[in-house]
């Protein structure tokens, strides 16, 4: 008796579950990242062809206590996910404020930063080219902070009324990703415009 082995078709096959909200965030990071790649290397390519002051090493310091505060909101966030795929909703809400206030306060940093740069030395968009594609890089990577801080309170808007719960990590992942490209994307600006300038 030949008896033979059903084989599935190709059509057979269980469908592969691919998250669309991780497909969907890859391929917003990777628009991003084209863009930032042209800002740097603009950035990069007019450093030391501006024929006035003042100059990238005259006026910057390191921003040594923003950039701890917004590396540190990727252990925070990190530290949230973990909480809330326990279904610990306290804690959750804890970590993913602080994640918040460690962006707001990197913000806070940034604008003091322009602040002085504007008032104290004159380094305005429009003084140089340093000041333009300065203001421009950092503002870009500041644009997507405020956006990454504005999605953040609304899924903390959402936790206090206790509407975030286990079933919702994947999608709160997903916003992880984008918050710890945020962070990632500060890093190449830090040693671009910062570290190269010194």
């Amino acid at each position: 008796m030949n008896t033979l082995t059903a084989v599935p078709s190709f059509e057979q096959l269980p469908a592969p579950s691919i998250s669309r909200g991780r497909v969907g965030m890859a391929c917003l990071i990777v628009a991003e990242s084209a863009i930032f790649i042209i800002f740097v290397v603009a950035y990069v390519f007019y450093t030391g062809k501006s024929i006035s002051g003042p100059l990238p090493r005259q006026v910057l310091e390191l921003p040594i206590a923003g950039t701890i505060c917004l590396l540190s909101s990727s252990a925070t966030i990190t530290l949230a996910v973990r909480a809330l795929r326990k279904d610990r909703k306290s804690l959750f809400g804890a970590w993913w404020a602080t994640t918040i206030a460690l962006g707001a306060s990197f913000l806070f940093c940034t604008a003091g930063e322009w602040r002085k740069l504007i008032q104290k030395e004159g380094l305005t968009i429009s003084t140089n080219l340093f000041g333009t594609t300065f203001y421009s890089l950092v503002g870009l990577h500041a644009t997507h902070v405020v956006a990454g801080l504005t999605a953040l309170g609304v899924v903390m808007i959402f936790a206090l009324k206790g509407k975030v719960n286990r079933l919702h990590t994947e999608r709160i992942e997903v916003l992880a990703i984008y918050w710890h490209f945020v962070d990632v994307v500060w890093v190449v600006v830090f040693c671009v415009v910062y570290l190269l300038a010194s």
